[in-house]
């Protein structure tokens, strides 16, 4: 199969993808989803037989990471493997890896390696701790960087200790910014010629996603502590019972304010004076969150939904997963696609949240086949059916 690009926006770029788990994948994906051709380089399954890490090839995980891509496998730990890999390194545009930094140096793969070959090319890199300092060489997981970069001690109960998130959000925060920065790269490549070295990792990317958190500390030395489902400074907002379960409500600032008590027909709270201002309200937050359940809870999240969203408050309803991709605004927004596979049928697949009208992404292919492609890219770059054929008997490819 030739290239059979998602988008034409980025159809013109080669990349080459050495990257394994989840945060590279993802940066790997945001570029296969705007149409680059990507080469998916996998270990050769004679070396590594059965499912790779990411789990089973036809699973969930696996197809949602790896669709838009090609697969080509090489052994790296092979002088020829790593020759195969140089000679696709003239002529890619982009290649990622997410090794730890001094595993790269010991394959002979490393930036000022493969940059000599071709100086135009963008080098992304993700690792747990980043490219210097002590820790550079340990393993990165999302639960330790989520840990180590703050975010657990700001989430869940007060008193209820650390709380991880419930979706691996730094391997995807690191991801996404991973593939920004390549695209910056890739356009100031423009301008200069010269490709460069991009990188990040987990640990700079959640302390980058702490956002106002972080500023707190930086700017006024506050700590910020849990909150539980309210916001860690904005009173009313957070999570209010009603008769049949629960909805988020958020009233930030003294309009909304107002339009809320109207709509709880409760605007005996808006002269109360302990919340007739932001820090009032934050300050008594327990007293006036008991206030507000008192009302909400008396009809169903529907009816308040509605009520309030007339009201212009803002607020919606709590979904399970499933309930997310019920519901027919969803469905409209179109963040969904249906693509059929060989192997297991048709598959829906999540797609890109960013919409170009001109130039628009969507599932091309679902994720391959180990070595499905080996062949016809290996011919690509230059090399003959003998030569192919060498390579596999001796688990080069």
């Amino acid at each position: 199969m030739v290239h059979k690009p998602a988008s034409s926006a980025l159809s013109d770029i080669t990349v080459i993808d050495l990257t394994r788990a989840r945060s590279g994948p993802t940066a790997v994906r945001q570029l296969a989803d705007w149409g680059a051709d990507v080469i998916k380089v996998e270990i050769p399954e004679a070396l590594e037989p059965g499912d790779v890490l990411g789990g089973s090839r036809h699973g969930a995980d696996f197809q949602n990471l790896q669709r838009n891509k090609r697969s080509l496998t090489l052994n790296l730990k092979d002088p020829a493997g790593v020759e195969i890999l140089k000679r696709m390194v003239k002529d890619a545009d982009v290649l990622i890896e997410n090794y730890r930094p001094s595993v790269k140096h010991r394959l002979g793969i490393d930036y000022d390696t493969l940059s000599a070959i071709n100086p135009r090319l963008v080098y992304g890199s993700i690792s747990g701790f980043g490219q210097k300092g002590p820790y550079r060489d340990r393993p990165g997981f999302d639960q330790i960087a989520q840990g180590m970069g703050g975010l657990m001690s700001i989430t869940g109960a007060p008193g209820q200790g650390p709380m991880r998130v419930g979706i691996p959000i730094d391997d995807l925060c690191a991801g996404i910014l991973l593939a920004h920065g390549i695209m910056v790269a890739l356009y100031e490549r423009e301008k200069s010629g010269k490709g460069q070295w991009v990188h990040t990792s987990l640990l700079q990317a959640q302390i980058f996603m702490l956002d106002f958190q972080a500023a707190r500390w930086l700017m006024d030395q506050e700590v910020p502590p849990q909150a539980g489902n309210n916001h860690p400074t904005t009173i009313p907002q957070g999570v209010f019972e009603t008769s049949d379960g629960h909805i988020n409500i958020a009233a930030a600032g003294q309009v909304i304010w107002k339009r809320l008590c109207a709509a709880l027909d409760a605007d005996e709270l808006t002269t109360n004076p302990d919340y007739e201002t932001v820090a009032l309200r934050s300050t008594n937050r327990d007293a006036l969150g008991v206030e507000i359940n008192k009302r909400t809870r008396l009809k169903s999240s529907a009816h308040w939904i509605e009520s309030l969203a007339e009201a212009g408050v803002p607020c919606g309803p709590i979904y399970s997963i499933d309930q997310v991709f019920g519901d027919e605004h969803v469905r409209q927004l179109g963040v969904t696609e249906v693509v059929k596979s060989d192997a297991i049928g048709p598959i829906e697949i999540a797609t890109q949240a960013i919409g170009l009208e001109r130039t628009p992404s969507h599932i091309a292919t679902v994720a391959p086949e180990r070595s499905e492609h080996s062949d016809e890219i290996l011919e690509r770059f230059g090399y003959s059916a003998n030569e192919i054929a060498a390579f596999k008997s001796r688990n080069v490819v």
